[in-house]
């Protein structure tokens, strides 16, 4: 109000309790960090290094047992600058919180690894970039998308569990002469004497491009199918079913006129097939229906992710991904160049601590 007198430095002062950037960087704030995170933190901390960027509720999804015990931990790992956070502008109620990893993060998971910052190729101006970026939720839709199946492990007494899941950032440099998928995945089902797995290209839509640009891109992985020797699906997940028909006319107007069909097995699922009032729902559910030339309705049975590979007789079964993105066997320039020196981290996270310290820092 007019009346009241607004200091500047008022206006300067960080969050109580939080520590500021300059300490974040010193030895002393490292070593304390030594002491309270766990091992689900620095997973984390790695998977928001991957992904980018993860909302409350999906991190929630991935590693905590509510709500309640992620928000109070994530403001532990913001004050402490293990992580950043941003809200975006909504215009009906209030976005979720959406979560980067920090500088005092980074600097964690560089050390772990032997590494100094700048070999993770990390900056904190550009790790907040997110916020403005134009592809903000379709990054927060994929990494949905795969929360969703971690949320489905972990809360089904099930033999299906997700054990893989690549950023499109790591797509892009292992596959990007060729193609860029949105994500790569893998779902492994079954007891240890009888293992079935199955591996995807994701394609994520979210009803801002053209159909006929969504069916040019089996064009990439007919190249990609071509240059490996290795036929992966391509699964194409979209808004809603109206969508998911006019694309796979779409799609299968590509297909037909491929090369070598078969080396691009096609499936699509629509999100509005899932249950929403559903205790997890995921696109692990019987939502996919195969593309095949002959057919672009909606006819036949939907599958789910565990019986995907049933849809295409003599698929061979997923070959273990390689791990040269990692910067194994890299020297040299090469090394120091890369900015993803890190291994993919596991998408289960480790269990959580028991009789953690206390966490507050003051």
């Amino acid at each position: 109000m007019i009346t009241t007198t607004t200091r500047q430095h008022t206006l300067r002062g960080h969050l109580p309790g939080r520590t500021t950037a300059r300490a974040a960087g010193s030895v002393e704030h490292q070593a304390m960090l030594a002491s309270r995170l766990t091992d689900r933190d620095k997973w984390l901390l790695a998977l928001l290094h991957e992904h980018r960027v993860l909302t409350t509720a999906q991190i929630q999804d991935a590693a905590f047992p509510s709500g309640r015990s992620a928000r109070q931990r994530l403001r532990d790992l913001y004050l402490w600058r293990a992580v950043s956070r941003f809200q975006p502008f909504q215009q009906l109620g209030s976005a979720p919180m959406h979560y980067v990893l920090g500088p005092a993060g980074a600097a964690v998971l560089a050390a772990e690894h032997g590494l100094e910052v700048k070999d993770l190729g990390y900056r904190h101006d550009r790790a907040m970039a997110i916020a403005h970026n134009q592809r903000l939720a379709h990054t927060v839709g994929v990494n949905d998308f795969f929360t969703s199946l971690i949320a489905r492990t972990r809360h089904t007494r099930s033999t299906e569990a997700v054990v893989a899941w690549w950023s499109e950032s790591r797509c892009a440099r292992h596959f990007g002469d060729l193609v860029i998928p949105d994500g790569y995945g893998r779902w492994r089902t079954g007891a240890a004497t009888s293992v079935r797995e199955v591996e995807w290209f994701l394609e994520f839509d979210t009803g801002t491009e053209s159909l006929s640009k969504v069916g040019r891109k089996l064009g990439g992985y007919a190249r990609l199918a071509e240059s490996t020797g290795i036929a992966t699906p391509v699964l194409v997940w979209l808004p809603t079913t109206r969508r998911e028909a006019g694309a796979r006319t779409a799609l299968a107007r590509v297909h037909t006129e491929l090369d070598a069909p078969r080396a691009v097995p096609v499936a699509t699922a629509a999100a509005d097939l899932l249950d929403p009032a559903a205790p997890h729902p995921s696109p692990g559910e019987a939502v996919w229906l195969p593309l095949t030339s002959a057919r672009a309705d909606r006819a036949g049975p939907r599958y789910s992710l565990a019986d995907l590979a049933d849809a295409w007789p003599g698929l061979a079964p997923p070959t273990d991904p390689t791990t040269s993105e990692d910067g194994e066997g890299e020297t040299g320039d090469a090394a120091a160049a890369s900015p993803y020196r890190l291994p993919p981290p596991s998408p289960i996270p480790p269990p959580a601590t028991p009789n953690r310290v206390a966490r507050g820092m003051h």
